[in-house]
């Protein structure tokens, strides 16, 4: 069975609230930035377009600054799992600027066979294509999709995976030893 994980809420945390209270505390600000982000996230468009389209100056530094945190005991799971032998995968909506930062930042990130970024695949959760890009590489194997986002596990089920709805690591663990 291949394991393909969600990266933001499963392995890295979510968005620091410290870092975004610097961005902006103003509600429109937010709106306007999850209104844009899947072309965003899929590569549809710059990260000089998508901060026009936000209506603020480019703040690149701080929103790749403010999605860097990491569990470390879910790296280390990754870890485990890499040297057992079990195949290992990631599926993130994520823009191509914290992209190119994971990957200066994070060698972990070697562990996976196959690392499908929403901005290089075109594709984000939670389109069924951004699941079928993954199987089509994948392979015929099972595959449980790994994911805090109940809509993204749906989605990963209706693409004919299995799913874990990501609440923590232990119960993640009870699903990968059963």
């Amino acid at each position: 069975m291949i394991v393909l994980f969600d990266m933001f809420g499963v392995i890295a945390r979510d968005q620091s609230r410290a870092v975004m209270d610097t961005m902006s505390t103003d509600p429109a600000f937010w709106q306007a930035y999850w209104a844009h982000r899947p072309a965003y996230d899929r590569g549809d468009v710059t990260a000089a377009e998508y901060w026009r389209r936000v209506g603020y100056p480019p703040m690149v530094e701080q929103d790749v600054a403010s999605w860097t945190e990491v569990d470390d005991e879910m790296v280390a799971l990754l870890g485990a799992l890499h040297a057992a032998g079990r195949r290992i995968a990631l599926l993130s909506n994520i823009p191509e600027d914290h992209a190119r930062d994971f990957e200066r930042r994070y060698p972990w990130l070697d562990l996976f066979e196959l690392r499908a970024f929403s901005c290089r695949i075109g594709h984000a959760k939670p389109s069924i294509e951004a699941f079928e890009w993954c199987r089509e590489r994948l392979g015929d194997d099972e595959i449980l999709f790994v994911d805090d986002q109940l809509e993204n596990v749906e989605a990963a089920r209706r693409a004919g995976m299995r799913g874990h709805h990501f609440t923590g690591i232990d119960g993640l663990r009870a699903v990968l030893h059963a």
